[in-house]
């Protein structure tokens, strides 16, 4: 069988036994604070398994895109080097969500392995929870007697909690789990040794394959398990492993999965790929390369395509660093120096095509998006090779008698007793963590020049990075207090501005040293965080409506709109009003629906290949990121205003449906976002059927007349393919042409009336970059007049040639000017010169380069006299300059100069 027919036999399968099929979620999270991205098939239904949300469909199944990089569920360092382990994986699942329970699961895991899918028998062995006394927690006796019905008892394992007992993080719904296993080892192996004692061994061919979940528990905050609403089952069947045991290979990744993707490497490479390779064979690193790449192309272009952009913080940071640790092996082991990643995309496409449409869809935007990406990168590990080779030549110096060196850290402090085979840990970490040059890369080259890294030193300073980055991310959540036993909650935004409600449930929440609470109402018209629309501020006031307090941000989490308080009520009983600020939320609704406009207007103007990537409305502007590759012209930006404030004066009322059934909104040529998970009920919102017509769940204004002005102020360049546009309308826009005039007519009469104003601006630029000629030249004609003065106050120490002075010049580069040109004049040369120019102290050094030495080095001369000014600096080290704060220093400066030569 093929991958695509394992997997659709595993959907009909499930159908076949009434579970809805529902689409995967997208890999990049949204609306859960504790994720970044989908690590498990059971991330999107997590609100059922709470009880947070209404079940429509009592048994699901599907195949869910997940990703495994970070936190707790980190696969990232055993991928390529393994053949199980993967970033970016297919989970396929079915669920019960109050309806059946462990008999039903156990029944068709078994049938579908072994009557469908025809896996022997006697490959197959089976797990359950063995039970936790601390816990209090039984042995699970029912999965161990459904389980006797179809495998002896001696391929029944008792796993311990670790194995056996299946939790999604600290907090949450868990459960006993039941693994299915398959001993995948030649015959011969098996008949020679039981695979029963190799199960959960890491065994590279003794693999889980199969976990059931049975949902009972969910974990609170003291760490307690608390019996959930319902219970359920959660199962995940990883696709990869499945695909390799049903087409007998002994690597996931010598299945179809993976094998048109390393061909593709191998054969552009010119390097064959070698899977039986072993650690320390010819072939090794090749293999684990192209693993590597093949692995991480499907990682990296699924998150582009569900809107997640490569970036320097969060998730756009972990893709990053899987790209460059890509194109890291490409570059290291199969010596591809150009960019060639990006030209896996369009093949990795061609697999999904069907599946997962969504790549396939945006094949070239996301290639595009990792041609730039890797562009950037090589240019950073040129400069990672440049620096470590400069680091080496000035940081590692001769060994003295007791046999070690010294090594300086890269902020130049002197580090004594490190041996001379060691490259500075935080050096190392510098290239990393500034740089984005990985570690393992640097200890390769270290290696080359019969060196190693101080790996110790870079670990401590890797963890000291991780904890102050946790430390600024911490949040301590408090378990739910229940005030009304209801959980059905109701959004009443989209027509009222307040309502009288109840409160639902509340709980404390800490960050960065800040206490709040969060709060859920029955009936809310605070419009929750979502689709790039901020959430509501306003008040929940008492019954009386003489008390209140603030609502400072309103989020969904898990599908539940949460309120933020800085405080509580004094009595969570009985009714309150929710009122939103409505000042607020008319501007918001206004820079909404113009983003809206703006969408339409760009895809006329610039074409149909415009998409959008992101956004962020708000009262004060709106900020719209798109899908397209080239700046943006003044006509055509000018063009794009011009439609989009025609639209606001043709005054377009507002069509909103809601609960359109998905495929019908489709197919009626709605614009739909990547990335976004709609249900199968959506919301349209149209302004004119024939110019803007989206899936949306934001609020807006009722006609477009409302909007008022709508004005760009900006146009710039996000990432690769991506352009960003920001604009102002209403008030905001209104506000902005009346600063602008009245900027203009201020500048008019600077320029005394001159109608001509861009002419007469010219003129003063032309004619000051003429006298900034001037000065330049009267300086340097002083820096030639000062230097033979300078050159004649040398005083002969120990055969060194020794001048220190003050100088009055006015800019560093006539200083750096002056110190080369008394060198030319002055042999065997050591010279010190402070200045203080812009009231800024400063010092420079010169060295002949003759008589450079270990104690004669400008640089660590200009640190050490960089004290006296409360400063410091560096540079090379027959030249070096330094800066500081305190000028009353200078004189100590020029005095302590000569201590370096007597």
């Amino acid at each position: 069988m093929t991958a695509k027919e394992i997997r659709q036999t595993y959907l009909d399968f499930f159908k076949s036994k009434q579970h809805h099929i529902v689409p995967s979620a997208p890999i990049v999270v949204k609306n859960d604070p504790t994720l970044m991205f989908t690590n498990a098939g059971m991330n999107q239904f997590k609100d059922l398994f709470l009880g947070e949300a209404a079940i429509k469909y009592p048994r699901v199944a599907d195949t869910q895109r997940c990703l495994r990089v970070s936190g707790k569920h980190n696969d990232l360092e055993e991928v390529g080097i393994d053949t199980y382990h993967h970033t970016m994986f297919e989970m396929l699942g079915n669920w019960s969500f109050g309806d059946y329970f462990k008999k039903e699961a156990i029944a068709w895991s078994w049938e579908l392995l072994t009557e469908v899918y025809k896996i022997p028998k006697d490959q197959l062995y089976v797990s359950i929870f063995e039970g936790d006394e601390k816990e209090g927690l039984p042995r699970d006796t029912e999965a161990f007697e459904l389980w006797k019905q179809y495998v002896d008892e001696d391929r029944i394992i008792l796993g311990n909690k670790k194995d056996n007992f299946w939790e999604m993080g600290d907090t949450g719904p868990c459960g006993p789990c039941s693994e299915i296993h398959v001993d995948c080892r030649p015959l011969v192996e098996r008949n020679a040794s039981s695979g029963k004692d190799l199960v959960n061994a890491d065994h590279p061919q003794v693999i889980e394959i199969w976990n059931n979940v049975f949902m009972q528990f969910n974990r609170v905050k003291d760490g307690s398990l608390k019996p959930l609403p319902a219970q359920h089952v959660d199962t995940g069947m990883g696709f990869e492993r499945l695909v390799r045991v049903l087409q007998g290979k002994t690597s996931n990744y010598d299945t179809d999965v993976f094998q048109p993707l390393i061909q593709y490497i191998s054969e552009k490479s010119g390097f064959e790929y070698s899977s039986s390779a072993e650690p320390g064979d010819k072939g090794w690193n090749e293999a684990v390369a192209m693993r590597v790449m093949a692995d991480h192309i499907r990682a990296i272009s699924f998150v582009i395509a569900d809107g997640q952009l490569p970036s320097n913080n969060k998730a756009g940071y972990v893709i990053r660093r899987i790209l460059r640790r890509a194109v890291r092996y490409a570059y290291t082991f199969l010596n591809l120096k150009e960019p060639f990643l990006n030209q896996l995309v369009p093949v990795l496409a061609e697999q999904f095509k069907g599946v997962f449409d969504e790549l396939y869809l945006q094949k070239d935007f996301v290639q595009k998006v990792v041609l730039e990406e890797e562009v950037s990168f090589l240019r950073t590990l040129e400069k990672g090779i440049t620096l470590f080779e400069s680091h080496l030549n000035n940081t590692v110096i001769p060994a003295n008698s007791k046999g070690h060196g010294y090594g300086f850290d890269y902020d130049g402090s002197s580090i004594e007793n490190v041996p001379l085979n060691s490259i500075s840990g935080n050096f190392s970490f510098l290239l990393y963590d500034t740089f984005g040059f990985p570690i393992d890369l640097t200890e390769l080259m270290a290696r080359e020049k019969g060196l190693s890294v101080n790996i110790e030193e870079f670990n401590k300073a890797l963890t000291e990075q991780k904890n102050r980055s946790r430390a600024a991310t911490a949040i301590d959540t408090g378990d739910w207090v229940i005030v009304n036993q209801d959980n059905d909650t109701e959004f009443v935004g989209y027509d009222l501005t307040e309502i009288e409600t109840e409160i639902l449930k509340y709980r404390k929440v800490s960050a960065k040293g800040k206490e709040q609470y969060q709060i859920v109402l029955r009936q809310t018209p605070f419009y929750a965080e979502s689709g790039g629309q901020v959430g509501d501020v306003g008040r929940l006031e008492d019954h009386s409506r003489q008390f209140w307090v603030d609502i400072t941000d309103t989020k969904k989490e898990n599908g539940v709109i949460v309120h933020y308080t800085d405080t509580l009520p004094t009595d969570v009983d009985g009714k309150f009003w929710a009122v939103i600020d409505e000042d607020k939320r008319v501007l918001t609704e206004d820079n909404h629906s113009a983003t809206h406009l703006l969408h339409a207007a760009l895809k006329k103007v610039l074409g149909s290949h415009v998409n959008q990537k992101g956004s962020l409305v708000n009262s004060d502007n709106l900020r719209f990121d798109f899908s397209h590759f080239a700046k943006i012209g003044d006509e055509d930006l000018a063009q794009i205003e011009h439609i989009v404030n025609q639209k606001i004066r043709e005054n377009i009322h507002l069509k909103e449906q809601r609960n359109v059934p998905y495929d019908e909104a489709i197919n009626s040529g709605v614009t739909a976002l990547f990335g976004e998970k709609y249900g199968d009920f959506v919301r349209v919102i149209t302004f004119d059927d024939h110019f803007s017509k989206e899936l949306c769940g934001g609020t807006h204004v009722k006609a477009t007349g409302q909007i008022g002005y709508f004005k760009i102020v900006s146009e710039s360049a996000v990432a690769a393919g991506v352009r960003r546009i920001e604009a102002i309308t209403a008030e905001k826009a209104e506000q902005f042409i009346v600063n602008q005039n009245k900027e203009l007519n201020q500048l008019k009469g600077l320029l005394k009336g001159n109608q001509n104003i861009s002419l007469a601006v010219q003129a003063l630029l032309e004619e000051n970059a003429k006298l900034k000629k001037e000065v330049e030249k009267s300086i340097l004609a002083k820096a030639g007049d000062m230097k033979q003065a300078i050159a004649d106050k040398a005083e002969n120490i120990n055969s060194i040639n020794f001048i220190a002075a003050q100088v009055d010049l006015p800019n560093a580069e006539a200083v750096k000017n002056l110190a080369f040109e008394v060198k030319a004049l002055v042999p065997d040369l050591y010279l010190v010169l402070t200045t203080l120019i812009d009231d800024k102290p400063g010092i420079t050094v010169m060295i002949s380069e003759n008589i450079v030495s270990e104690s004669l080095n400008a640089a660590k001369i200009v640190r050490e006299l960089g004290k006296e000014i409360q400063g410091g600096g560096g540079g090379q080290p027959f030249y070096a300059t330094a800066g500081g704060k305190n000028a009353a220093g200078l004189a100590s400066v020029l005095e302590k100069a000569k201590n370096f030569i007597v």
